[in-house]
């Protein structure tokens, strides 16, 4: 269940929890009554002839009040992360409505356009862009720079026979790149986009940027200067 937040609008999606670990066997740490149960059952069957062991009754009641602690623990500790999660959301809100740089190679085609980063850590002798629609085809291909350094481009959407790719699809840039020596140059990409909204999902808090959740973590820059070249 997703909870919105009309006066932040920051999504707020709640983490699924569970009280049995992944093998069906109830998880102590955090199922109070379970444990509970199990105690009392074994005193009220013990046998009267041989009863439970003073000591032993003892050591469990020291267990019980270990996993009662250690209970409470995990629960201060689960809010804590709500509430760090939440402010770390509330930090991010200026960033709607404002064009962000996050490491990812892929971004949304927003008013026909899609707009990328590329950087490459030595000169090249032929540099090769590949943008790749959600299914992995080639949509568009250019020669790129073959200088070292940093260097933007901007797809207008368009494939080479001039059909315009609809708004609010994904797309990823690929850059091949070689030396002089035919050994491959590997390329770090970043991508551009303007900032909707901002969610808490699973413990996480993510950017949306037309559809694509970005993890605030990805963040690189915040209102880029971005020139349109290869």
């Amino acid at each position: 269940m997703t909870t919105v937040t009309p006066s932040t609008g920051i999504n707020v999606t709640p983490p699924s929890t569970s009280s049995s670990s992944t093998n069906g066997v109830p998880d102590f740490t955090s199922n109070f009554n379970t444990f509970l149960t199990l105690l009392t059952t074994q005193l009220q069957n013990q046998d009267p002839l041989s009863p439970l062991d003073s000591n032993q009754f003892v050591q469990q009641l020291v267990s019980f009040s270990e996993v009662e602690q250690q209970i409470n623990t995990n629960d201060n500790l689960k809010q804590l992360i709500q509430l760090q999660d939440t402010n770390q959301a509330i930090a991010a809100t200026p960033l709607v409505g404002q064009t962000i740089e996050f490491s990812s190679p892929t971004t949304t085609l927003e008013n026909g356009s899609a707009s990328f980063a590329y950087t490459l850590p030595s000169n090249t002798a032929a540099t090769n862009l590949l943008v790749e629609d959600a299914q992995g085809n080639v949509v568009y291909s250019t020669s790129g720079s073959t200088s070292a350094g940093q260097h933007d481009f901007a797809w207008n959407g368009q494939t080479p026979t001039g059909l315009q790719m609809p708004d609010g699809g994904q797309y990823t840039l690929q850059v091949v790149a070689a030396d002089a020596s035919n050994n491959p140059v590997n390329a770090t990409v970043t991508s551009f986009g303007k900032v909707d909204g901002v969610t808490i999902a699973n413990n996480q808090t993510t950017v949306d940027i037309s559809g694509l959740s970005v993890p605030l973590s990805e963040l690189v820059a915040i209102n880029p200067a971005i020139t349109p070249n290869n």
